[in-house]
């Protein structure tokens, strides 16, 4: 039987039970893609990240993939948030920062002030949906009217008029998942009763086996350049407003998104399989 070191964290919280849970598996000699699948179905959770530590935690690059319970994906911010946490505060905790190579590229996670992480992303700037089928299509899925519709890699993108709109919407997933992608329901933060932000959102993926995930960092690829756009800022404050909100700092740069978050450690132990 073979075994590995896990950890279980809730990423962009700053007290446990809120913010988004991601399971961090350590590896040392390969698994096959079948056996991190199980694994990640096993966890259940949005994501479940595996840490390749086969050259040692003090290589410059170590290699990071993401699985949902049914398949594997091309970027994760919270599970990349938290796999630093791991590196950074539990495994090698000299190191200022940890460099990961993933499907998106080679992604930075470093240490902020105080216990923040700070974790740079490439940017997916937003693209308007013309269509006016397409875009009929996205209210009927978000059961809601829209003021703006916008494609970025990860989902559709949708504004609404209000946080409070946001916190109540229960969208079609079904018909989401007919969209062969995510949905993102979203709106500008002010007034929103947890205190004002930029701008809040909740994220819908039942194509990836992920009905509402609870803090999703890849969308902020999208969802920073969007309001920063709008509202003229570089340096924003987000929320995300499901049933575990969470909460992150962005930073719109060149070509890429700095997200500031924490992470929770709530589970330590060891997968057997």
């Amino acid at each position: 039987m073979r075994t590995l070191p896990f950890f279980q964290l809730d990423a962009f919280a700053d007290r446990p039970f809120a913010g988004n849970p991601a399971a961090v598996c350590l590896i040392d000699s390969p698994l096959s893609v079948e056996q991190m699948q199980d694994i990640a179905a096993e966890n259940n959770l949005s994501e479940t990240a595996f840490i390749d530590l086969g050259a040692g935690p003090d290589a410059d690059i170590l290699n990071l993939r993401w699985f949902t319970p049914t398949v594997e994906v091309d970027l994760c911010g919270h599970a990349t948030l938290a796999s630093g946490f791991v590196m950074l505060a539990q495994i090698a905790p000299r190191r200022a920062s940890v460099r990961f190579q993933t499907r998106s590229g080679v992604l930075t996670v470093s240490r902020g002030a105080g216990d923040e992480l700070l974790m740079d992303l490439p940017q997916s700037p937003p693209r308007p949906v013309d269509d006016a089928s397409m875009r009929q299509r996205l209210a009927a899925a978000a059961r809601l009217p829209l003021r703006d519709a916008v494609r970025g890699a990860t989902a559709y993108f949708v504004e609404v008029d209000s946080p409070a709109t946001v916190r109540g919407a229960a969208p079609d997933l079904t018909a989401v998942a007919a969209l062969g992608t995510s949905l993102c329901v979203m709106a500008a933060g002010g007034g929103d009763p947890s205190g004002d932000v930029d701008f809040v959102s909740r994220f819908f993926g039942p194509a990836y086996g992920i009905p509402e995930d609870p803090v999703t960092g890849s969308a902020h690829c999208t969802l920073a350049p969007y309001w920063g756009a709008r509202l003229g800022k570089t340096r924003l404050r987000a929320r995300q407003v499901g049933r575990r909100l969470g909460e992150l700092t962005c930073e719109v740069m060149d070509g890429a998104v700095r997200l500031g978050g924490r992470c929770q450690l709530v589970l330590t132990g060891t997968f057997h399989f």
